[in-house]
């Protein structure tokens, strides 16, 4: 059965580590806010300018001023800082981010992301992201394996438009966790409940299967 949402942001926290600064993407990144690990203290970014970002507001703390990158209401934590943009993109592109999570279209064997657009479709653009793979050496790819079509996002080569080349060495998708080391993907971890051969046939790129895979430790959804 393959990871929700909600378990692949739980996956994904636990890569955080004790005073890291770390900037959440649009879309599955965000709920990584949701799943930090006791014990672990993390100051969350924006690309919008908010450094310190909290989890999401129950209804009643909703405050429609406080927003993140992706313009979803959020929370600030004790300590946080606003400021502009100018400032948070001076943060990025200095290399103070520790850790990058981001959501992709595509991502390939060497390590090239494609995150923005596609073409005759209307997204929201590229945004920071640019920035971002070029400012961070710690980058982990959040996405599903495949298109809703059943088609592999793990490629031998990105055929949409590049927002970085060769700066992805990590991606979690709803199948499996991986690495991506000398032109090929290393399958790490998988889903519980996913057998190997169904990773196998949903992977364009090449991949590397060691002869043990152990299960994914996430919560039941």
């Amino acid at each position: 059965m393959s990871l929700t949402r909600e378990q692949m942001a739980q996956r994904v926290a636990r890569e955080l580590r004790d005073g890291y600064y770390v900037n959440l993407g649009i879309g599955i990144p965000t709920l990584v806010a949701n799943y930090v690990p006791p014990g672990i203290d993390v100051m969350l970014q924006s690309e919008n300018g908010l450094l310190g970002m909290g989890p999401f507001p129950t209804e009643a703390d909703v405050d429609a001023d406080m927003i993140n990158a992706g313009k979803q209401t959020v929370t600030a934590r004790r300590g946080a800082a606003i400021f502009d943009s100018a400032d948070s993109f001076a943060m990025i592109r200095g290399g103070h981010v520790d850790l990058t999570v981001l959501g992709a279209f595509e991502v390939d064997v060497e390590g090239n992301i494609a995150s923005w657009m596609i073409p005759g479709k209307l997204v929201k653009g590229m945004g920071g992201a640019m920035d971002l793979v070029a400012g961070a050496a710690n980058i982990i790819v959040v996405m599903t394996h495949a298109s809703k079509n059943g088609e592999s996002k793990l490629l031998p080569r990105c055929s949409l438009p590049l927002t970085g080349a060769g700066c992805i060495r990590r991606v979690l998708t709803d199948l499996a966790y991986l690495e991506i080391d000398n032109g090929a993907f290393v399958l790490k971890e998988r889903a519980p409940g996913v057998p190997v051969d169904e990773i196998v046939a949903r992977t364009a790129g090449r991949l590397i299967v060691p002869s043990e895979v152990p299960e994914m430790q996430v919560d039941p959804a």
